[in-house]
């Protein structure tokens, strides 16, 4: 029914991927690259996606989680990249991925009486212009009430609070959800397959090398996109011309608390002296941040600084009754915002919309933007690319297109009771399995149906769950699994490095994996492991 990302189909798109023009070539397999690859193939072209490293492994993993609009970018009069983040927000909260995307209420303190009026003109606007009638609308509380709802703020620190509605997502799943759609419209998508160089012919760009499998295949394509997010300047390089713009990068850092630090019914966003700071209900977490800093290493090495969490610690305990301590962060996680190039110097201040341009015939390239408005990105650089491609094309029907998993959840949410007594599993794990994979739970629960031991639970995942994501989502080794497939690396101390030898176990047999590259593989996650916790 869905899509499945197994070895196999991976054996055959690296067969097509040298045999076969194609309509377009996408590189980079984040949100905007999968999303381009989705829109692409939805219209009825041939596409190719290929990705460097895993789906979502760079910044596409390493965000907010939220499905926002940026409430502070009212602040900065942005309000074209504000209305259209939320145009954007409703369509993947009602239509286009209800499963993944879903309504959380957050508190904003006010530190006097006087910023009500002014606050609270901003939430009206950002309730009105965009997603109305989306989420609930915005409510005004008293010190007292807004204490009720968060116990574990400081009352001296704020003088009443207001409470509005945005949504959070999985972001790393809903990208994996993007390229699972792409492929179940033709697309052909392959995760470890670098670009090295591109392909030119009559002064066009006419492809690109892809090293892939040890191997390393020319890909013809009509139009190739870069949607290489904060690697856009290095695949910029490659071209012959001047680039078009250029990109800055900006470090957002996260840390990860066990949710019984503390008590609050939903999550906080607060003002700082950059940016805003978000506390975020994460499962058994929750997730603090965001920093905003420039940023100008290896894009690959990013980490979390002892700086970075302290600075978070700082402006998180400014407002609680209990301060956090560093001993009370379980997980850490930075990512780069790819900002485009502007005369401000600082990252905070630069603009969040994204730009197209053609630095060569043949040749596209997006950049900027945020997370939330990926499909309007994608579909910008789709309509430039195919623009004089000699055919009639359709235009973009992502607006109208339900991801995998979308269809059907609803009526399965509603009777989740009777899916959990036919499948011999509590209820509440049907409900998180939902959540997670929408209709495709199906899918997941015909594993368990046919092996009853994948019922049993790891680190608080199904074993079938580590299972599908070799046979249906394309994870190809034990990083792939913990850290994207789930999110155990980073919400667990040790990184998951207690879990990878069960993991290895289960995923071994589908992979094709020996006793000796099982065992490596347990050995190179561990590393993984320990390189996460030291930085």
């Amino acid at each position: 029914m869905f899509a499945r990302l197994d070895p196999a189909r991976r054996a055959d798109s690296v067969r097509s991927l040298g045999s076969t023009e194609f309509d377009v070539l996408v590189v980079g397999g984040g949100v905007v690259g999968a999303g381009a690859a989705l829109d692409a193939a939805s219209r009825g072209l041939s596409v190719a996606l290929v990705e460097a490293h895993d789906w979502a492994s760079g910044t596409s993993s390493r965000s907010s989680k939220l499905v926002h609009g940026g409430l502070r970018y009212l602040e900065q009069l942005e309000f074209k990249l504000v209305r259209e983040a939320l145009k954007e927000r409703g369509l993947l909260l009602r239509r286009l991925a209800p499963h993944l995307v879903r309504p959380v209420p957050f508190l904003f303190p006010l530190e006097k009486q006087w910023e009500r009026a002014y606050v609270g003109a901003g939430v009206l606007l950002y309730d009105s212009i965009g997603g109305a009638g989306a989420v609930p609308m915005h409510r005004h509380l008293s010190r007292r009430k807004a204490s009720e709802i968060g116990p574990s703020l400081d009352p001296s620190k704020f003088a009443g609070a207001i409470r509005y509605y945005d949504a959070q997502m999985d972001d790393a799943r809903l990208v994996l959800t993007l390229v699972r759609t792409a492929a179940q419209h033709g697309a052909t998508v392959l995760s470890r397959a670098r670009v090295t160089s591109l392909l030119r012919s009559g002064g066009r760009v006419t492809g690109a090398r892809v090293s892939v499998d040890g191997s390393v295949v020319e890909v013809r394509a009509r139009r190739v996109i870069s949607a290489t997010g904060v690697w856009t300047d290095s695949l910029n390089s490659m071209t012959s011309g001047a680039p078009p713009f250029h990109v800055r990068m900006s470090k957002g850092v996260h840390i990860l608390v066990d949710r019984s630090k503390i008590q609050l019914d939903g999550g906080l966003i607060t003002r700082t002296e950059k940016s805003v700071l978000f506390v975020i209900p994460w499962g058994r977490h929750w997730i603090i941040g965001t920093t905003d800093t420039p940023y100008s290493g290896d894009p690959a090495s990013v980490a979390a600084t002892a700086e970075d969490v302290s600075y978070i610690l700082d402006h998180v305990n400014a407002l609680l009754r209990s301060p956090l301590s560093v001993d009370d962060v379980v997980g850490t996680y930075a990512g780069l915002r790819p900002l485009l190039d502007g005369a401000s110097g600082d990252t905070a201040k630069l603009s969040r919309e994204h730009a197209v341009a053609q630095p060569e015939p043949g040749f596209f390239v997006i950049a900027g933007g945020k997370y939330t408005t990926y499909r309007v990105m994608a579909a910008d650089v789709v309509n430039a690319a195919v623009s004089g491609l000699g055919r009639a094309v359709a235009p973009s029907l992502t607006a109208r297109l339900p991801l995998c998993g979308a269809v059907g959840y609803h009526e399965l949410w509603a009777d989740r009771a009777r899916v959990a007594a036919e499948s011999g599993l509590p209820t509440s794990t049907v409900e998180r399995l939902l959540q997670r994979y929408g209709s495709a739970i199906s899918d997941v629960l015909a594993l368990v149906a046919q092996d009853p031991s994948l019922s049993a639970e790891v680190a608080g995942h199904l074993a079938a769950e580590f299972v599908y994501a070799v046979t249906h989502e394309g994870a190809l080794d034990l990083e792939d699994v913990l850290a994207r497939r789930t999110r155990i690396a980073i919400e667990h101390l040790d990184q998951g490095a207690s879990v990878a030898d069960a993991v290895a176990d289960l995923i071994a047999g589908p992979l094709g994996w020996s006793a000796a590259e099982r065992d490596a593989a347990v050995q190179a996650y561990r590393e993984y492991a320990t390189e996460m916790a030291a930085r």
